[in-house]
């Protein structure tokens, strides 16, 4: 008898911790380990604003950090000033800001520039940064991601489960749309 496939499950169940939008009770879970420098997460981050924008009110989408920083030295800079502007409530903010200009990774002055703009305290950010003050939880998402069978970026669960298809519009709407397992329902 042929095995079914069964894909990983996420280790770290999706929780208060993590930055999403959306409703918590949102009948669909989207989650993405990221890293702000991986050209693949660049062209998925319009690809998930998109599935946002269609699916509305019945998606929770989460974002953890997972910077593979032997591949994108900027990656863990840039986890740390999105982590830094959300210790300051403007977590999304700042990770759009760096999806939208993420071929500026490496040079500061865009970005001190917009932490003004979005009312953030530059001050307190570049210290944060400097001293790898939100390192705890950046490791935390990588750890839980490597438990949870990621190996690269962008990788998405979905409900739970890793989506294993394409980053692509049409692909994972259909697999989200195709996850009609109720909210809490147990797995077999």
């Amino acid at each position: 008898m042929a095995k079914t496939y069964l894909p990983p499950r996420l280790t770290l169940p999706v929780g208060e911790r993590d930055h999403s939008e959306g409703a918590g009770d949102a009948r669909l879970v989207l989650l993405e380990y990221g890293d702000y420098q991986c050209p693949y997460c660049g062209a998925a981050y319009p690809v998930v604003k998109r599935i946002q924008k269609e699916l509305g009110g019945a998606l929770r989408f989460v974002f953890r950090n997972f910077p593979i920083t032997n591949a994108h030295p900027q990656a863990e800079w840039a986890a740390e000033t999105a982590e830094a502007a959300g210790a300051q409530g403007k977590f999304w903010q700042m990770h759009d800001f760096l999806y939208e200009h993420q071929s500026l990774l490496g040079t500061e002055a865009p970005f001190a520039e917009y932490e003004v703009q979005v009312g953030l305290d530059v001050a307190r950010v570049d210290g944060e940064v400097a001293r790898r003050a939100h390192s705890t939880r950046i490791e935390e998402d990588f750890m839980s991601g490597v438990r949870s069978g990621v190996n690269g970026t962008p990788t998405f669960f979905i409900d739970g489960s890793r989506y294993d298809g394409p980053a692509e519009f049409h692909s994972m709407v259909r697999a989200l749309r195709g996850t009609t397992k109720p909210r809490g329902a147990r797995e077999r």
